[in-house]
């Protein structure tokens, strides 16, 4: 197969990794590090003695489904399902059926690793390989939403001969390369020239258009680096383990990948705030600190990563815990962890690095069995190494959270803040700041989010599902995106605008000791910045959030650019929004109460929940109180909080845009 020439790039100014590790990321000292590479990988081939100890309840799952559907046919994405995106913006019909053959594939590939006898071993191999199979015949390995072969041709048809590296196209690579790596002794006898399949279709579809083009978006190399970088980055590095077989090719390939994560962790503030959030972590951060695990082993400890930006980036996800399985949701994140998430990776690398409150988080979430969903690397670690290995649970079974008391991350302006360290009784407050111009940005600047017994009551409603209109000029159309449908205010009933000069101003940083972010909102809906102060506080010693609000709304809406909008026939008053999630009952004089509601799939099965709530006060007569609900038929949203979202929004006249003032406090009920 033909080598591409490789063009140049420069390695970013700052790069952690070009620092730490010097002339031992280039190709030449690269080859001689990587003689053995596979020998010292932690997942072990098929074979391995300790593939015979995986068995029980961490199985059980996987097994149970992948015998419902071995001899049935096998997922099958037709082309009209890929030209549905670029005619009616529909995502899903294609990609549920692409992540359906792959999930099936990585079950498949778990009961040929763990058959209960040889005969058994042989019927699920020949599942792997009509599964890996499958994908090689597949037109496109990249997603139909990103694409650009209409915005090229016109055309809805993939074009075979000008691949599209994406996501997709890497999860293939790397599910594809892992697969090879665990069994590819039973491949070469069950299905000879196979493995020779799958390496040339690599090669063309993922290994030859990294190296030959410079314009892909996600390398970064424009400066705006998101999350698409490690995750294709991370998954070539596993392919280029696996299935590049020339060992100047892998060289070359790995080196650009350690380029590309360079860029990426270059660009991660000093505090490791991800602005895109918790879930997005995940496939971001979290797929950099997998990508640079497989550097160490394959290079014997020669690319090494103790650097203070993993450090922080480590810290990120219980920083943004609230309680049990709901985080601090910003941009395009649910607020409730998905099941199966690799906390034993984020556990290892905690203990690694001696971050305690991180190691404790990772060991006391509920890890679950493994889904295939979670694609085949992250399962077979889990299942390899144990999902609940000797020294996870490291404080024991029911090792406490930390939930720490207080978390301020300057970069991305957000605050959270407990009544009680190490508990979630009581209240918890998360404010934040910010701009419109972040990664899967929501218009929310100056958002709150407050809980009760680590349960969010006034919410971010979150991620929709996507459509072509989520990525597209339509996307504020989206009701779950816009500033009207977060806990911020609207001046004269404006929408913020989009765009990173639409932000917040820090007028006095929180501290631990005294919880207060005050924030000018005014530049958020292109007013001057001072003219909307916004002051949110957690009072530990009364048990008390207040969420302060003064405006002089005199000098107008600033009506010039396409940014904030004012709707007609709000141009004289204020409305401050308050979304939130269970029963809401507003009474008399300045009162409300907020309920948790039985939420589907919690312990509480959509039962009515019996925790407190929270209380909410304002001053009588300052606003006048109206109700919308949001009855949730999107599946993603009703998900996380049920059939329906409240909005409270509390509209203060404001004659001749003169000044005013709204406070909210929120208590916890009895």
């Amino acid at each position: 197969m033909p080598v591409p020439q490789t063009p140049a790039v420069a390695t970013p100014p700052g790069a952690p990794l070009a620092s730490a590790w010097g002339t031992h990321s280039r190709p030449d000292e690269l080859l001689r590090a990587l003689e053995g590479a596979e020998a010292r990988i932690t997942v072990r081939p098929s074979g391995d003695p300790a593939w015979r100890s995986v068995a029980g309840t961490s199985l059980a799952a996987l097994q149970r489904q992948a015998v419902q559907e071995h001899g049935t046919a096998w997922p099958q994405p037709l082309v009209s399902h890929y030209a549905r995106y670029f005619r009616d913006g529909n995502r899903t019909a294609y990609e549920d059926l692409v992540a359906a053959r792959q999930q099936r594939l990585t079950r498949a590939v778990v009961m040929a690793l763990t058959p209960a006898d040889r005969d058994e071993a042989g019927e699920w191999l020949d599942d792997v390989v009509d599964g890996a199979y499958l994908l090689c015949e597949q037109s496109s390995w990249s997603w139909a939403a990103h694409d650009d072969v209409f915005r090229c041709s016109g055309d809805v048809v993939p074009d075979r001969g000008r691949p599209f590296l994406d996501l997709g196209a890497g999860e293939v690579a790397a599910q594809l390369a892992w697969l090879d790596h665990v069994l590819g002794a039973g491949l070469d006898s069950r299905a000879p020239g196979l493995r020779k399949r799958l390496r040339e279709e690599t090669h063309q579809r993922v290994i030859q258009p990294f190296l030959e083009r410079l314009d892909w978006h996600w390398l970064g190399l424009d400066g705006d680096v998101h999350n698409w970088n490690p995750w294709i980055h991370s998954n070539l590095i596993t392919a280029a383990l696996f299935l590049v077989d020339d060992p100047r090719l892998q060289a070359r390939v790995l080196a650009r990948c350690i380029e590309g994560l360079d860029r990426f962790l270059a660009s991660i503030p000093a505090d490791g705030a991800i602005d895109e959030g918790f879930a997005y972590w995940w496939n971001g951060a979290g797929r950099a600190l997998e990508g640079l695990a497989l550097l160490e082993e394959a290079t014997g400890g020669v690319l090494g990563a103790d650097l203070p930006v993993i450090r922080e980036l480590v810290a990120f996800p219980h920083r943004m815990h609230i309680g049990g399985t709901w985080f601090l949701n910003v941009a395009d994140g649910p607020a409730r962890a998905a099941t199966a998430l690799p906390w034993d990776m984020l556990h290892r690398w905690a203990v690694r690095l001696g971050e305690d409150n991180a190691a404790r988080h990772a060991a006391s979430m509920p890890s679950g069995a493994p889904e295939a969903a979670a694609g085949l690397g992250r399962v077979l670690h889990s299942l390899f190494l144990g999902i609940s290995a000797p020294g996870r649970h490291h404080q024991g079974v029911n090792a406490p959270f930390p939930l720490v008391p207080f978390t301020y991350l300057p970069s991305v302006q957000i605050m959270v803040a407990r009544e009680a360290a190490g508990s979630t009784r009581g209240l918890l407050l998360a404010a934040k700041g910010g701009h419109n111009g972040e990664h899967h940005n929501h218009r929310d600047v100056g958002s709150v989010v407050v809980a009760v017994d680590g349960t969010p009551l006034l919410v971010d409603a979150g991620q929709p599902t996507y459509t072509a209109k989520t990525f597209g000029p339509d996307r504020y159309h989206i009701r779950a995106m816009q500033s009207s449908w977060h806990n911020v205010p609207a001046p004269f009933g404006m929408e913020q605008g989009t765009g990173s000069g639409f932000a917040a101003e820090v007028l006095g940083l929180p501290t631990a000791e005294q919880p207060r972010l005050r924030l000018a909102l005014g530049a958020a809906y292109g007013l001057q910045p001072h003219q909307w102060i916004r002051t949110s506080t957690l009072d530990r010693a009364t048990g008390r959030v207040t969420i302060a609000d003064h405006w002089d709304l005199r000098a107008g809406p600033h009506r010039g650019g396409s940014h904030a909008s004012t709707p007609d026939g709000a141009a004289s008053d204020v409305d401050i929004t308050f979304l939130a999630s269970g029963t809401v009952r507003v009474g008399p004089a300045g009162s409300a109460e907020v309920h948790p509601a039985g939420i589907p799939g919690t312990d509480s099965g959509g039962a009515p929940a019996t925790g407190r709530g929270a209380a909410l006060r304002w001053e009588p007569g300052s606003a006048v109180v109206l109700v919308d609900e949001w009855h949730l038929e999107d599946p993603l949203l009703s998900a996380v909080w049920g059939p329906k979202l409240t909005r409270l929004r509390f509209r203060a006249p404001t004659p001749s845009g003169a000044p005013g003032a709204f406070t909210l406090t929120v208590e916890a009920t009895p």
